[in-house]
């Protein structure tokens, strides 16, 4: 079973508090993620997002209804933070979020997730449309932060 990685950079022309705030309030995952996954966080909100916390979700994806659970395992505002599924359709899925300061008021914004897909080795052999989606997911990420942190008239 392989383990394959997903990285995203994304520049913001805002403070890293500024942007780990965004990142650190858990309703914003609905917004950054497409509709047509019909994306809803169970959990009771707001949410303090700390080490230990429990998110669950529901989603569909391709018409299959799927329940995940994260931990977050590792908190250090506003420098990174990292969520783990206990609960989804992968066999592993970790996912690490680092901010980095490059100069006042501009800050990187990094994803990087490793994951790795059940039923091995038939699951690997789905790799590249798994990876399609999650391509396709990541990038309406950053186009959505980019339109809601960095509107045009900035």
């Amino acid at each position: 079973m392989a383990e394959h990685i997903l990285t995203r950079k994304l520049t913001l022309n805002l403070s890293r508090e500024e942007v780990f705030d965004f990142f650190a309030d858990a309703a914003n995952l609905e917004r950054i993620t497409p509709p047509q996954l019909n994306f809803h966080i169970v959990t009771p909100q707001p949410i303090k997002l700390q080490k230990g916390t429990l998110i669950d979700y529901k989603l569909k994806l391709r018409g299959l209804s799927l329940k995940w659970r994260t931990e977050i395992t590792e908190w250090n505002p506003p420098v990174s933070f990292t969520d783990e599924a206990l609960k989804s359709p992968y066999k592993q899925w970790i996912h690490r979020h680092t901010f980095t300061e490059i100069e006042k008021n501009k800050t990187l914004s990094e994803d990087e997730v490793k994951y790795r897909l059940p039923f091995a080795p038939f699951g690997d052999m789905a790799h590249f449309f798994v990876r399609q989606e999650l391509n396709h997911i990541f990038d309406f990420r950053q186009k959505t932060i980019t339109e809601i942190l960095q509107p045009k008239n900035q």
